[in-house]
């Protein structure tokens, strides 16, 4: 009898003021049935939740790892670094799983590169522009320990701090 795979129950997202969020994640350094089953977790999680990104700390998990499935670029990056920025920046509204219910207009630049590693350790490169852009950059800053709120300035930031701090 055949079995089917099962979907993993997705994992309760962290929200802002978790101290895992504010923390650097650790290199992945095994690339084994282990972490397959963390990038599924992850996928469920972050569909479950609706969202176009998810970085392993948003789920508890000190991986240096994240998911994507924006606009039609859907990847699995293990041990981002942001290689390339463009020097044109866009302000739009970005929002963030774990500051649930809240968005905030945030600058990013327009084009940036990510490499990393796939699931499977092999190297990878993604380069996007617009909301694939925003979602490299907005996840490898979750892997350094910094939200999209640390980006705002001025009145905006503000604004964020005080609608998020009566909530948090």
């Amino acid at each position: 009898m055949a079995t089917t795979p099962r979907t993993p129950q997705p994992a309760p997202i962290r929200q802002l003021g978790d101290p895992v969020l504010r923390t650097k994640a650790d290199p992945v350094t095994m690339f084994d049935a282990s972490l397959a089953q963390t990038v599924e977790l992850m996928f469920a999680s972050m569909y479950e939740a609706r969202g176009v990104g998810l970085a392993a700390n948003q789920i508890g998990l000190s991986h240096a790892l994240f998911v994507m499935d924006c606009e039609g670029v859907v990847a699995v990056v293990a041990n981002p670094r942001l290689t390339g920025l463009s020097e044109e920046t866009e302000t739009a509204p970005e929002g963030c799983l774990s500051v649930a219910g809240h968005s905030f207009p945030a600058a990013r630049a327009v084009l940036a590169t990510v490499v990393g590693q796939d699931e499977t350790g092999a190297p990878i490169e993604i380069t996007g522009e617009g909301e694939v852009a925003r979602c490299l950059q907005h996840e490898t800053d979750h892997l350094n320990g910094k939200v999209y709120l640390d980006r705002l300035s001025g009145e905006v930031r503000k604004r964020a701090r005080a609608e998020v701090e009566t909530v948090n």
